[in-house]
């Protein structure tokens, strides 16, 4: 990758991000925040914070990786990198399989030991955690967060913004709305609508 890395987001899961990226080979030096963190695994230098508008790095030929978890701060971090003719380069872990027949947007985040087989299609600024199965011909649009472990059988969609989380189980077909929140252990066999909370074995509606 040619031009130095800034991490957007640099504690809890932006420390994850920063080590996989590291371990990638991206030539991360420098972290945004707004402020200097006390807890620096990787000593990389504070570049500022991208919401001041004193922030004079945007065109200096940086690409930034996003560490933020949150699926709507995340999008909105995003958009402010672009709108600034910022590079979004995608992360991805040394131990990851990606079918070499999947389509695959930008500023994307997939952890180690992730799966997306063949023909799936993974939108912009998303999050594929730890283990996560994402099987065939999935739909994932962007902003949304694919938990560790979670397990999309073939043909599933998942809206934007949405949150799967933490080894969820997903049946073959299922199209799942946008900004819906799924619960870790859940197993959902019916679809669900835009803006719904679900959790249990099947899943049950909780908002």
């Amino acid at each position: 990758m040619q031009g130095k890395v800034a991490i957007i987001g640099y504690s809890g899961h932006g420390i994850v991000v920063a080590d996989t990226a590291i371990g990638a080979g991206m030539p991360l030096q420098y972290y945004c925040e707004k402020n200097v963190v006390n807890i620096n695994p990787f000593g990389l230098e504070y570049l500022g914070d991208e919401t001041d508008k004193s922030f004079d790095s945007w065109d200096k030929g940086y690409n930034f990786i996003l560490g933020v978890g949150d699926n709507n701060i995340r999008s909105r971090i995003a958009q402010v990198v672009l709108h600034a003719n910022g590079k979004l380069p995608n992360v991805i872990h040394r131990n990851v399989y990606l079918s070499k027949h999947i389509e695959l947007g930008i500023g994307n985040f997939i952890s180690a030991n992730a799966t997306i087989n063949a023909l799936s299609r993974v939108g912009d600024f998303c999050i594929l955690n730890t283990g996560c199965i994402i099987e065939h011909e999935c739909l994932i649009a962007n902003g949304a967060h694919i938990g560790p472990g979670a397990v999309l059988a073939g043909s599933v969609q998942v809206g934007s913004m949405s949150f799967v989380g933490a080894n969820a189980s997903i049946k073959q077909g299922i199209k799942i709305g946008a900004n819906v929140i799924i619960g870790a252990g859940t197993v959902v066999i019916t679809d669900i609508p835009d803006n719904t909370i679900v959790a249990g074995n099947p899943a049950r509606n909780l908002r």
